[in-house]
């Protein structure tokens, strides 16, 4: 749930990088899920390796928006620079009251606003940062249950008993071949 809340803010900033690493997490969880319903271990080492990308993918976005490393949040990085648009939080955000006024000197592109922001409760970046954090911890928390669920699923199949195949006297005696080849030798 908090990936698809994820999602559609940034389908709404237009950030389409982080559209697509959330469309595949999305996707990812939902095989993690399967896997584990379906007692399917693999699928749940994938979920836990996925999960080691998407902290760092987090981690990276938290770099992005607090201008780590010479990242800087007023880049088109996120954007792949189709557009000049930001996080969906820097006009929206709680407490923002959004200015519009019109570009003067340019005639023709009246839909064209030059939009500022006031009064925001709590920058943008800092929201970024809380749903990245966020999103780390559930990570986090996921990696733990998946290693735990294939621990459990892997256990499972090594205790499994193939009709007395671990006893060491079984009820009935099998044959490993059948009589006429265990007395094939004998008669060559």
């Amino acid at each position: 749930l908090a990936a698809l809340e994820r999602q559609v803010f940034d389908f709404l900033g237009y950030q389409w990088a982080p559209i697509l690493a959330n469309f595949l997490h999305i996707i990812i969880v939902i095989l993690g899920l399967f896997g584990t319903i379906q007692y399917r271990p693999r699928y749940i080492v994938v979920y836990a390796i996925w999960t080691a990308i998407w902290v760092t993918w987090n981690i990276f976005i938290i770099c992005f928006y607090l201008e780590v490393g010479g990242l800087s949040k007023d880049s088109e990085l996120l954007t792949f620079n189709i557009s000049r648009h930001q996080s969906w939080w820097s006009e929206n955000g709680p407490g923002c009251v959004r200015k519009e006024a019109s570009m003067s000197g340019i005639k023709g592109l009246d839909s064209h606003s030059y939009i500022s922001v006031i009064g925001c409760a709590l920058e943008y970046r800092y929201i970024e940062v809380m749903h990245s954090s966020f999103q780390i911890l559930i990570a986090l928390v996921g990696f733990v249950y998946a290693c735990y669920v294939v621990s459990v699923f892997t256990e499972e199949e090594d205790s499994f008993d193939f009709i007395g195949g671990f006893d060491p006297f079984p009820l009935y005696h099998v044959n490993e071949k059948p009589t006429n080849l265990l007395f094939k030798q004998t008669t060559l």
